[in-house]
């Protein structure tokens, strides 16, 4: 009962009580009626909740409280292997061709698995991991304007390198090599020759509820490699023609800061503070540490040739990095950048990954066309596995244990790494 009622039934209660005239059934007609009151104002606000999904806000809106996983989005748990993955081996390999030309390929962690195959096939393509079969393909063309860049008319098309999903499953958030059509600017180039006119890129939001683009955020020139906070509040992206690693504000969708760094940036990792980031300048052989409340980024070291990727292990004592063109692959100590040991690669190694339990390296080897796994215990080669042409990507599919390798020429091969050596 609201006070303005219960004020009321006080008062009429004590007028009662000071009017010995008043008949004495008036007193019974007033509690009924207060009665009544409640009754009709409870009712009122549990027709309401019932619209609003019970935490105010209007039927259909987000709410406080999840109501469940977006339709079309699976819910799949990690598989339980029955030891560490340091002791399982790669085999059984499936190959995955069509109209592809994966330059990444990314695991959801909930039953997805995404390759974005860049400027020549234009197109994301989203896999079913429990039977490795094709879900969608998106095409990477959009409207911008519609989604709030009125200064790029008509459609506008992108070229998909890498991605960053969000922990549900729901979002993945692409990086686009470069945003071609009305007002974009003169395209990208990996030597960066149009310099100044080069048209500044995008960061697109896919929807796997929908497959569609539903989000553009405007980030710098040729973006590469994009990374989210733990806590899902931040974007990192690299900016390899900016010399920048571009902070996204994910809820404002909007770039709060541009962090310089050095020469064709590429490779990030973002620490559980949600504060601290590392990143490669891939032609600097130069290794970087950002401060990203401030905005600052200092020199932690100088590498070997060509420091390409980046993966934290999963309790973030530590770094792993590939030197692609020293054929190298580095352990460092979180806190301090030290490194701490170091192991040979295949030729020119270039993207990575890390089993869910922290015991193995996935490295793809580009120019020898193969796929390495690394024992994280003894920090040496355990496997090596042939793969298609040009292998640029590799993903841990934790619901399936298996191995995705996304090979640029043309296809994707995947392998089951749940069977004991």
């Amino acid at each position: 009962m609201s006070p303005r009622n219960r004020r009321s039934t006080r008062l009429a209660g004590l007028h009662a009580e000071t009017d010995p005239r008043r008949p004495a059934v008036l007193p019974l007609l007033t509690a009924l009626l207060c009665l009544a009151l409640v009754i009709a104002v409870v009712g009122l606000v549990e027709h309401r909740r019932g619209a609003t999904g019970g935490d105010g806000g209007l039927l259909g809106e987000p709410s406080g409280t999840p109501s469940g996983p977006a339709e079309g989005v699976p819910t799949a748990t990690a598989r339980v292997l029955d030891g560490p993955s340091s002791g399982t081996r790669m085999s059984d390999r499936k190959r995955i061709t069509g109209d592809i030309t994966p330059k990444s390929v990314v695991a959801s962690g909930h039953g997805h698995v995404l390759a974005n195959n860049m400027l020549y096939s234009h197109s994301v393509t989203l896999y079913d991991a429990a039977d490795r079969s094709l879900a969608a393909t998106v095409p990477d063309t959009v409207d911008m304007s519609a989604l709030g860049f009125p200064q790029y008319p008509g459609t506008s098309r992108g070229a998909p390198v890498e991605a960053a999903w969000t922990a549900d499953g729901r979002y993945a958030y692409v990086s686009q090599y470069q945003m071609t059509g009305e007002g974009h600017g003169a395209s990208g180039n990996d030597d960066c020759r149009n310099g100044d006119a080069t048209g500044r890129s995008a960061l697109l939001r896919l929807d796997v509820a929908t497959m569609s683009w539903d989000q553009a955020i405007e980030v710098g020139r040729v973006p590469k490699f994009v990374a989210l906070s733990p806590d899902g509040s931040l974007a990192l992206v690299s900016n390899w023609c900016d010399r920048t690693v571009s902070v996204v504000d994910l809820e404002a969708a909007e770039v709060t800061a541009e962090i310089p760094v050095d020469s064709a940036p590429r490779g990030i990792v973002v620490l559980p503070d949600n504060e601290t980031a590392y990143v490669t300048a891939m032609y600097a052989d130069e290794l970087f540490r950002l401060d990203i409340p401030t905005g600052t980024s200092e020199l932690v070291r100088e590498t070997g040739r060509k420091p390409r990727h980046l993966v934290l292990s999963p309790d973030a004592t530590r770094v792993y990095l590939t030197e692609a063109g020293s054929d190298r692959l580095l352990e460092l100590d979180t806190a301090s950048g030290e490194v701490l040991r170091e192991t040979p690669t295949g030729r020119e190694p270039r993207s990575m990954d890390i089993s869910p339990d922290g015991t193995a390296l996935y490295v793809v080897n580009y120019y020898e066309d193969s796929v390495s796994k690394f024992d994280v215990d003894t920090f040496t080669e355990i496997q090596r596995q042939s793969v298609g042409r040009n292998p640029v990507g590799v993903a841990y599919e934790p619901t399936t244990a298996s191995v995705w390798v996304a090979n640029y020429a043309g296809s994707i091969d995947v392998f089951d790494d749940s069977g004991q050596a």
